[in-house]
């Protein structure tokens, strides 16, 4: 039986004052879920968040981190660092970091690798652009994007990782995959790390992306292979995350 996992990706938002709001009500709102929440917040406030969820079951994650330890890269975020403030996951490859910051496969499978050996949690994510979708070349990039990392990292590195399916077209747009392409998609994933072991594809969790909201959560988590969300623009209202949190832990 797969843990459901909710996980809050606050992106470039939010600022001290509503951070403390949120987290003090997340708190008390999700105490009560049967999934596993997370939150992802700015780097600069890691730390404030990791003071706030102080008492709570609520994990705390980076939004992306170098695959570098140490060294002359201005701007960047290490393991070590993200160790030092209890951090237990970190999404890698999001579609915004491969498309604005042209992060290529082979890196995220870098990351992936390093990640995994520092002790933390990978989210990988994977997905397809509108223009793939309608070309049908949908599980064509998603087995591309997944099996660069497999194959460099090998598949005994994903026992304790996540993969995120988020559909590029519906990544803030409004638009969010139906029930059923969701499933197909989630579907092929775990057939694509069977491949490789079907233990290891068994116990994996494959989360959803896409304009997850507390209108869709419950369609979309009822499938029996989303085992639930990484969530965008919901995540910073505590009354739609705790809704979507409801929803995966009610699967």
């Amino acid at each position: 039986m797969r843990t459901a996992l909710v996980a809050g990706n606050w992106k470039m938002n939010g600022d001290s004052a509503f951070i403390s709001e949120l987290i003090k009500e997340l708190k008390v709102s999700t105490k009560s879920s049967d999934a596993e929440v997370l939150v992802c917040p700015p780097f600069v406030y890691l730390s404030e968040v990791k003071q706030a969820l102080s008492g709570s079951a609520i994990k705390l994650g980076a939004q992306n981190v170098s695959q570098n330890n140490n060294g002359a890269f201005t701007g960047e975020i290490s393991l070590p660092m993200l160790n030092d403030l209890d951090c237990e996951y970190v999404i890698l490859g999001h579609s915004e970091r491969r498309s604005l910051y042209a992060e290529t496969d082979e890196l995220v499978a870098e990351k992936f690798i390093a990640t995994e050996k520092a002790g933390l949690k990978p989210i990988l994510c994977v997905g397809e652009t509108l223009e793939e979708r309608e070309s049908d070349q949908t599980l064509e990039v998603v087995g591309r994007q997944l099996k660069t990392v497999i194959n460099a990292a090998g598949i005994e590195k994903f026992v304790n990782a996540v993969v995120a399916y988020e559909p590029v077209w519906a990544i803030g747009t409004g638009k969010t995959a139906t029930p059923e392409q969701a499933q197909d998609v989630h579907a092929a994933i775990r057939a694509m790390v069977a491949e490789y072991d079907a233990d290891t594809a068994a116990k994996l969790r494959v989360l959803y992306g896409g304009s997850v909201n507390a209108g869709n959560a419950a369609e979309l988590f009822a499938n029996e292979d989303v085992d639930g969300g990484l969530v965008g623009g919901a995540s910073l209202k505590a009354n739609d995350f705790t809704a979507i949190c409801q929803a995966a832990g009610a699967q």
